[in-house]
């Protein structure tokens, strides 16, 4: 089975937290799922300048990683994910959607009510019993 390793940012402004909702997609476990933003690392690239990358690419927004909070394992049907996911924040919390079709500021309360990605839900766990 082919293994992804990829980043998460769970971004945090003014008490709020970012979520951000995927756009249609091929795979039923994925299509408008809430997730939190990042992606892959690539090849010479470490963690947190990939996170940095990703979120400005998706996002055009800049973070600080302030820092790590877990790393998910999780098997979906046609790859395994290896996702460490760290605790960010931002100064400005405008942000320009590239590639999610939806974005929700959250108190840590609110997680819950979304549907999110089979590999988020450990993190959203983590976050409200803390």
């Amino acid at each position: 089975m082919k293994h992804i390793s990829v980043v998460a940012a769970v971004i945090i402004h003014e008490n709020k937290i970012l979520c951000v909702r995927r756009g249609p997609a091929k795979y039923a476990y994925i299509s408008q799922k809430w997730e939190f933003p990042g992606g892959k690392v690539e090849e010479g690239e470490t963690k947190i300048e990939a996170l940095k990358r990703e979120i400005s690419e998706e996002l055009h927004m800049d973070i600080s990683v302030d820092a790590f909070l877990t790393t998910v394992q999780h098997s979906y049907p046609d790859f395994h994910l290896t996702m460490d996911t760290f605790l960010c924040t931002c100064s400005d919390g405008t942000l320009t959607l590239t590639e999610h079709s939806e974005f929700k500021w959250l108190d840590k309360s609110e997680l819950n009510t979304l549907d999110w990605a089979a590999a988020d839900v450990p993190i959203v766990e983590k976050i409200c019993a803390e």
